[in-house]
């Protein structure tokens, strides 16, 4: 069992390309699968209007309109062919959310492995086919989905011939309260997606690494979380950013989960099962006897007959001579 472990930049670069580089070396460092970026800019994903419904209520992000949000927290389109030839050189995967048919098309011409939906995006199912069409794996957040849509948009993708589909359990809350993420949906999202061939994990905005140990241990085969060098430096997305030390941290605790889980398996441990309890002699027992509580008991160690013969064998009687301390066997009843 492998969890892939997705380290999201976002607007963390904080507009500086080297800072970027760094988030991609120390991702790769930490032991992250992979670096996820977003391709879009303010003009592709919402217009500069600040009629009411544009603006931004509450939260990290209260009093902005989301024109400039996005102005401020986009990835600018010309590093990025530069960001994913640094990712392949060091060896840690490089891809993107795009946003708009053309996000789609610029990240085709540098390659990508593979395309995210962004919760926001997972209704726009034009777009998921349009990502779809080019057959990568495709990865779907379902933050504001209900489960109708969720199917729909598996349904999108498979109407565009792909069939490699993993849905992310979502909270788009900024940051996410632990009272809010119900990650045992990921259990039931397994139960009733798996037979549709679909791999389910997590996009977590909270700033603990419990939701994400949670759905490793249901079954989660994608973990998403956002990355920073240092909350202190700002970018738009800090304010539910894991720092490099936590990050690690949470990688860490997945493949201890990993390693506990293991596999199905009911074989015994002979070594520890030689001190499971068995039946002896607690007093010293004359041939013709009746066995009895007070002669017989349930005692560590194994070497006797098991337990569920007890009841059996006060119905019997000494058929030899047993001293204290000798282990019961069938040819000592009679």
């Amino acid at each position: 069992m492998h969890t892939y472990i997705i380290a999201e930049m976002s607007a963390n670069h904080c507009g500086d390309k080297n800072l970027a580089k760094e988030i991609i070396k120390k991702a790769k460092e930490i032991g992250a699968d992979a670096v996820k970026i977003q391709t879009y800019t303010a003009d592709t994903i919402t217009i500069d209007c600040k009629n009411p419904e544009f603006m931004i209520k509450d939260g990290l992000w209260d009093g902005q309109s989301l024109y400039e949000l996005y102005k401020k927290a986009y990835t600018p389109w010309e590093w990025q062919g530069e960001l994913k030839q640094y990712a392949d050189k060091i060896g840690i995967d490089f891809f993107s959310t795009p946003f708009d048919y053309t996000a789609v098309d610029f990240l085709e011409s540098i390659n990508v492995p593979c395309y995210k939906i962004a919760s926001f995006e997972a209704i726009d199912y034009p777009l998921i086919k349009y990502a779809a069409k080019f057959g990568k794996p495709m990865i779907i957040s379902t933050g504001i989905s209900s489960f109708k849509e969720i199917q729909e948009a598996v349904e999108a993708c498979k109407s565009a011939g792909n069939n490699d589909i993993t849905l992310l359990k979502c909270t788009s809350s900024y940051p996410a309260e632990l009272e809010d993420m119900n990650i045992i949906t990921i259990k039931d999202m397994i139960e009733k997606f798996s037979s549709q061939g679909v791999k389910i994990g997590l996009s977590d905005h909270s700033m603990s690494i419990i939701p994400v140990v949670s759905a490793v241990a249901l079954g989660a085969s994608v973990i998403e979380k956002h990355l920073t060098l240092d909350r202190s430096l700002g970018g738009e997305d800090s304010g539910f950013s894991l720092n490099i030390e936590e990050f690690h941290q949470m990688i860490q605790a997945v493949r201890d989960t990993e390693k506990a889980l293991g596999r199905v398996n009911y074989d015994i441990n002979e070594e520890n099962r030689k001190y499971a309890r068995s039946l002896y002699a607690v007093k010293n027992i004359q041939k013709g006897e009746k066995f009895t509580s007070e002669n017989v008991r349930s005692i560590r160690p194994s070497n006797g007959l098991e337990p569920k013969y007890y009841e059996e064998v006060l119905t019997k009687t000494a058929n030899c001579d047993i001293k204290f301390g000798t282990p019961l066997k069938t040819e000592f009843l009679s």
